[in-house]
């Protein structure tokens, strides 16, 4: 059951964003969510004694964590703030194995097969056939700013996967991820501050969707996919991801009536199929190294 509550607990991430949207701006949201989840992590550490890094090793975790939690969230949380449907920016978010196969190419000097280029087309075209009705205007449109934030998204969590695996990935990750953290949290708490006005509506709902994301998400998402991981279920976390667009998609329709077109249904299982096979040839090393 374990992978099975992965893939539903990280598509509530893009619900909690959707959720709380009406009661605080994007990244004053964001900066309230680090800064609890800094709270809790360093009582985790300090707790389990947990080993601190170096200077330079600090430094590291807080360029990938401005990557992976700062950009990441940032455009995401902006994009459905500002109106995007939770399910279309998941589904943007799909495309990310697929960027990071190219990034690796780039700075890891990793092959890119067929696959990665035959599944980078499929995954344009049926992005293109979910994008296109909501380019035409009416009350689920999207704007290019959105797109354009998503992708932001896209790149950063991309590119912050590669920076940690060549710069971090040897980290105690109790501790670095608390770096990665502080990084999120000053980013998110300078945007709030010169671009937006702090204001909160206390809400149950707002209170609801802030303790999810941060108990839920950022706690027990992030330590069931480390679970995952340590009992060998490495060649497997590839594949879940890219269930989870689907999986948003039916909870955004199910809780926020964001329409699904047969049109759509098809790039979702176009986009689908295009990052699989993007992600084939990756699985089997991945595999072997988690017999040893």
């Amino acid at each position: 059951m374990a992978p099975a509550l992965f893939v539903f607990l990280w598509s509530t991430g893009f619900i909690g964003a959707r959720m709380g949207a009406p009661y605080s701006e994007p990244m004053t949201f964001l900066t309230i969510r680090f800064v609890c989840v800094l709270i809790l992590l360093l009582a985790i550490t300090l707790f389990l004694k947990a080993k601190w890094p170096t200077a330079r090793e600090a430094m590291h975790a807080f360029i990938a964590g401005l990557l992976l939690h700062g950009f990441y969230l940032a455009g995401v949380f902006w994009a459905i703030d500002d109106g995007m449907p939770a399910g279309l920016t998941a589904l943007l978010m799909g495309l990310q194995p697929v960027m990071t196969a190219f990034f690796a190419a780039a700075v890891l000097k990793e092959s890119i097969t067929r696959n990665h280029v035959g599944g980078f087309f499929l995954g344009l075209i049926g992005i293109s056939l979910v994008l296109a009705p909501r380019l035409q205007g009416g009350d689920f449109s999207v704007t290019p700013m959105q797109i354009f934030a998503s992708l932001v998204a896209v790149f950063g969590i991309s590119f912050g996967t590669i920076y940690q695996k060549r710069f971090a990935s040897n980290l105690d990750m109790r501790t670095s991820t608390v770096w990665q953290y502080v990084a999120a949290a000053l980013m998110c708490g300078i945007l709030s501050y010169a671009t937006e006005t702090q204001t909160i509506i206390w809400s149950g709902e707002f209170i609801f969707a802030l303790g999810w994301l941060v108990l839920v998400l950022s706690i027990g998402a992030i330590f069931l996919l480390l679970f995952l991981i340590e009992n060998g279920a490495v060649s497997n976390i590839a594949g879940l991801f890219y269930m989870i667009p689907a999986v948003t998609a039916i909870l955004s329709w199910i809780l926020f009536d964001e329409p699904i077109t047969g049109m759509q249904i098809v790039g979702i299982i176009i986009t689908g199929a295009g990052v699989f096979l993007a992600s084939h040839a990756k699985m089997m090393p991945m595999r072997n190294k988690s017999s040893h």
